[in-house]
């Protein structure tokens, strides 16, 4: 299922909720949080759909950072992408990376520095709702800010293929990874 399903779900799912609950008797302002995080989903779902596809929304860095505007305007989605990773890597207890050619994996969001493949590879991120972990360095390091489930551009295509070709010929192993490692 896609980023923006999951998303729509979720959003309506906080909306009924603060619903029920106002309704209910429940001071606006303890169930204000719940709407803020449903408009927020709301906001992700749109943005995340393939007909509108904005991945700069989140506002992630090319060094893979998010910068404090968008930790506080999409925190609950950011806090929750991250968890949900987390949580489904845990889960399914699969290989975290595969190593497709020699020199060259792709795999999930590396969380932890065991998660990133032998000889301190360069990275090539193509999320843009998880961050980029502190054990990658920023100078072997590439964002192609990407929802999950969708593609990157040809152009993004383009450009970390050459710079992951310029790491090869420097004998730099390269790490290619999504939020999960699959599609």
């Amino acid at each position: 299922m896609g980023i923006s399903k999951v998303t729509g779900i979720a959003a309506t799912a906080l909306l009924v909720s603060s619903l029920a609950l106002r309704q209910a008797g429940v001071r606006a302002a303890a169930t204000a949080p719940i709407l803020a995080t449903s408009c927020v989903a709301y906001v992700v779902t749109v943005a995340s759909h393939t007909a509108v596809n904005v991945p700069w929304i989140l506002g992630k860095t090319p060094s893979g950072r998010f910068p404090l505007w968008s930790s506080v305007l999409f925190g609950p989605f950011l806090m929750l992408a991250r968890t949900y990773a987390k949580v489904k890597r845990f889960l399914r207890k699969e290989n975290v990376y595969d190593e497709i050619a020699q020199g060259l994996y792709l795999g999930g969001w590396p969380f932890m520095a065991k998660h990133l493949p032998p000889g301190d590879p360069s990275v090539v991120d193509c999320t843009c709702e998880l961050p980029r972990s502190s054990f990658v360095k920023v100078d072997e390091y590439v964002c192609l800010a990407t929802w999950d489930t969708r593609a990157p551009l040809p152009s993004q295509i383009e450009f970390a293929a050459r710079w992951a070709c310029e790491k090869r010929a420097q004998g730099k192993p390269v790490y290619v990874h999504c939020a999960f490692g699959k599609q």
